[in-house]
């Protein structure tokens, strides 16, 4: 159980914190968990939150309701409400709605998508509002994975030869 407390550390390398309130600068973490998360230049492997706060941060698995990153690096971020501004994100999934602003994304999945000056390899949404870039849209995704099954399934009867 979470306790109502609030722990702040600056430069640090730290394991396992869990808190209702945390607040960690120019640090290193394993996991993080608790309610409201602010870090600043701070690289973690698991972040858990309700709300989540990231600037110049870097993380691996990021999860939480209310998600920010801020000149950021996450490689899977899943959140209800989602905020990406000026970073990187292979794997971005929303229950609700995303914000992007100049960020580069590899797979985005939300409800809704907010946009601005944005690239993206793959964009699966309800509604997509503003200037994103994609690679590959889902006429093209669907051709995609046709060639390559069928590519598949021939090598595969090569094979058994």
């Amino acid at each position: 159980m979470i306790q109502k407390e609030e722990k702040e550390f600056e430069k640090k390398d730290l394991d396992f914190v869990e808190a209702e309130f945390i607040n960690i600068k120019q640090s290193t973490i394993r996991a993080v968990e608790g309610g409201h998360i602010e870090l600043q230049q701070v690289g973690a492997l698991s972040i858990d939150a309700e709300k989540i706060e990231v600037t110049q941060g870097a993380s691996v698995l990021l999860r939480g309701n209310d998600v920010r990153l801020n000149q950021s690096l996450s490689a899977v971020t899943v959140g209800d409400d989602v905020s990406i501004d000026f970073s990187l994100s292979p794997v971005s999934v929303s229950r609700e709605s995303t914000k992007v602003n100049r960020s580069a994304i590899g797979f985005l999945a939300a409800k809704d998508v907010t946009s601005e000056n944005t690239s993206a390899f793959l964009v699966v949404a309800n509604k997509i509002e503003g200037n994103i870039t994609t690679l590959i849209d889902w006429r093209s995704a669907i051709a995609l994975g046709g060639i390559l099954g069928g590519l598949w399934g021939f090598l595969s009867l090569l094979k058994r030869r």
